[in-house]
């Protein structure tokens, strides 16, 4: 079957003949008209990224990088998320007996917590066993022993270390709830699994050196709140470090000797996404008369506009792969905007007020080598940030220095700007795949930063996409490739006698996105 063009109100393409099945309904021509070339599919796919590099990074990115063909327009794909790291769970009641465990109070002496002693602790997690999902910055989705969310890891035998903190946060702000001053290590004797929660009975190995309470209790919006009672909104609040003290983990195990193979347990890793797959198409005509005649400035005005249309249709592309939401019903794919606000890392990020230090924070928080297991982002800004990073990178060579603590001259001095050090500095620029790439050194690894011109007038101030998480999937199979393709006829125009040039630029593609901890989104504050 041909493809048909839609121009005006009318079809100005036709099938070869006007009965043929599949018709479109208004379609109206007299008599058959030959589609010609229409019909012949030319595909030149990654040479359109070529044009114009600057304007579209992000397509120039995926489109050399992360090309992934499918041959179903609805794609699934399986992340896979490691559990090595995910064994702990906060404790959400504790108490003498196993049945008497409570929920009301943080304090436990330390004179129940002795060595040898037993004592029970029910624990819940917060995130989804199934596929390891987790909530990750400024983004949470699951509370603490919501559905889903048990501890499946907890065996007998293990050491698990619990933290505790000094201060009374009964009667203190939520925000000095997450302090670390002392912890215990216990031996699992005992495995009682509820609902959403799992009951241990440790035998104390490490016991509690004073009178101490459970670090995090008391973080959220009531000081007596237990881990149970922090909202989503709370949980999204509270960084991956501040979580750490309240987070009870696996340290270990402990046999007797002689003692036989232990009891085991099984992850569940593996999760399925959903992908769409999204039709763009850029029209462009032209009678051969007008073809044929040689203008001033630029002779070939067909070949100016088909540069033009190419440029205009990658535009669109790009456009879609930032700013699209997933739509089987619309056929539309997902952009990077929408995933990763929706999953993704969220911070915010003002270039007035914005911090070398707290973005230094932010940094720390999305490169955490539990969740970040690749150094292959790219971080596309909008112009105002890509200035802001420049300037912020800058700014210690270019005005701070030191002098000597005794010195009664204020202000830089050149000649001791060698004694200072920045941990946010540009190193270099170069060239990644025909783009300019700013380098900036951070304590955290070097930021590749691309300036994206698509971000200029949004919300969105940066995007750090890690691009071995991401696919481009263009649609290729049974001899098709829909990885920009181009469509070209020479038509005659019905009770005219005019022949005009009709090209039609199409691209059917989708893009494939995992592992949300590892993307990030810093949003206008």
């Amino acid at each position: 079957m041909a493809d048909i063009l839609y121009k005006d109100g009318n079809y100005i393409g036709t099938f070869d003949d006007t009965n043929a099945p599949g018709a479109p309904t208004g379609y109206t021509g007299g008599s058959p008209v030959d589609t010609g070339d229409l019909r012949r599919k030319y595909n030149f796919g990654d040479r359109v990224a070529e044009l114009a590099v600057s304007q579209d990074p992000f397509f120039r990115f995926v489109t050399s990088v992360a090309k992934k063909p499918t041959d179903d327009p609805e794609f699934k794909y399986t992340e896979r998320r490691g559990s090595w790291h995910k064994r702990y769970a906060y404790p959400i009641a504790h108490g003498l007996t196993a049945g008497g465990v409570a929920d009301s109070n943080a304090s436990i002496a330390a004179a129940t917590l002795v060595e040898d002693a037993i004592y029970y602790f029910k624990m819940a997690t917060d995130y989804k066993s199934n596929g390891n999902i987790t909530n990750v910055q400024g983004n949470a989705s699951f509370t603490v022993g919501s559905t889903g969310t048990r501890p499946e890891f907890f065996l007998e035998d293990q050491l698990i270390k619990i933290n505790f903190q000094a201060t009374n946060v009964d009667a203190a702000t939520p925000a000095l709830a997450f302090l670390s001053t002392d912890w215990i290590v216990g031996k699992v004797i005992s495995v009682a699994q509820g609902t959403d929660d799992v009951t241990l009975g440790l035998k104390i190995v490490k016991p509690l050196g004073a009178d101490s309470e459970l670090s995090g209790w008391g973080a959220g919006s009531t000081a007596q709140d237990n881990p149970t009672d922090w909202t989503t909104t709370e949980i999204s609040g509270f960084t991956y470090e501040t979580l750490e003290t309240a987070k009870a983990y696996v340290v270990g195990s402990v046999f007797d000797k002689g003692t036989g193979y232990p009891e085991t347990w099984m992850d569940s890793p593996f999760s399925t996404g959903y992908g769409q797959t999204q039709i763009w198409k850029t029209s462009m005509a032209m009678t051969n008369t007008d073809r044929a005649t040689v203008l001033r400035y630029e002779p070939n005005e067909w070949a100016r506009i088909w540069r033009e249309k190419l440029i205009e249709h990658k535009w669109d592309i790009e456009q879609s792969l930032l700013f699209g939401a997933q739509s089987s019903s619309n056929r539309t794919t997902q952009g990077a905007v929408d995933w990763i606000v929706n999953n993704g890392n969220i911070f915010n990020l003002n270039t007035a007020t914005k911090s070398q230090d707290s973005f230094l924070d932010d940094l720390s928080a999305l490169l955490d080598p539990r969740y970040q297991g690749s150094n292959g982002t790219v971080f596309f800004c909008s112009t105002a940030v890509y200035n802001w990073l420049h300037k912020l990178s800058g700014y210690f060579s270019n005005n701070l220095g030191m002098v000597s603590p005794t010195s009664a001259i204020s202000g830089p001095q050149d000649g001791d700007k060698s004694m200072g050090r920045a941990d946010l500095a540009q190193t270099g620029r170069k060239k990644v795949l025909g783009l300019d790439t700013t380098v900036i050194t951070t304590i955290y690894g070097d930021m590749n930063v691309v300036r994206n011109i698509h971000l200029d007038g949004t919300n969105i101030a940066l995007l750090g996409i890690n691009m071995r998480y991401c696919a481009y999937r263009p649609l290729v199979g049974n001899g098709l490739n829909r990885d920009t393709s181009v469509y070209v006829g020479v038509q005659t125009l019905e009770n005219s006698g005019v022949d005009r040039r009709v090209d039609q630029i199409i691209t059917e593609a989708g893009m494939e996105w995992c592992c949300p901890e590892t993307h990030a989104v810093w949003k206008n504050a």
